[in-house]
């Protein structure tokens, strides 16, 4: 669980460190979605955008309703996947993809807590393709997090679960 843990929390902290340093430093906060701040274009651009719904603003519906749904959906996937990971013990890299995943689904929540929508400002395009989407580092780990639990969750540890219940008494 340590493992779990430690990437949930370094992931939760990249994505609010990322996202304070484009609102607050740079001051994308209050700067349309036309606005491009052109770091590396057009391979790193970033393009503020609040986003209400899920991926590519799907079901961005700006009620408060759909608020606190994509809140609870959230909060219920994370906890879901920590107790999976904290029954089954899965591999090392399964465990690492679950922090990738939590920590990104709560850097996301946070941000429909506090601003009521989530702050998406990364934009990559590249070989003739212009992307006209934006997301944020915890889209970013929410993807490698899923899709690592798809491909590696069939690995074992070797290690078998502890047992719930009564310990086994050995008789002498």
């Amino acid at each position: 669980m340590r493992i779990t843990t430690l990437s949930a929390l370094v992931t939760f902290g990249l994505d609010q460190a990322s996202k304070l340093v484009v609102l607050k430093g740079l001051g994308l906060e209050n700067r349309s979605f036309l606005d491009d701040y052109e770091i590396w274009p057009p391979y790193l651009v970033f393009r503020m955008t609040w986003n209400r719904g899920i991926n590519f603003g799907l079901f961005s519906g700006h009620s408060d309703l759909t608020r606190w749904v994509l809140i609870t959906i959230a909060l219920a996937i994370a906890a879901w996947v920590w107790v999976w990971v904290r029954r089954d013990r899965p591999s090392r890299i399964v465990q690492i993809s679950a922090g990738l995943l939590i920590g990104g689904a709560l850097g996301n929540v946070v941000d429909r807590l506090v601003h009521g929508a989530v702050a998406d400002f990364l934009n990559m395009s590249c070989c003739g393709f212009e992307n006209p989407y934006a997301f944020n580092v915890a889209d970013i780990a929410i993807f490698a997090g899923a899709a690592g639990l798809a491909l590696f969750a069939g690995q074992s540890t070797g290690q078998k679960p502890p047992k719930r219940g009564k310990p086994d008494r050995k008789t002498p």
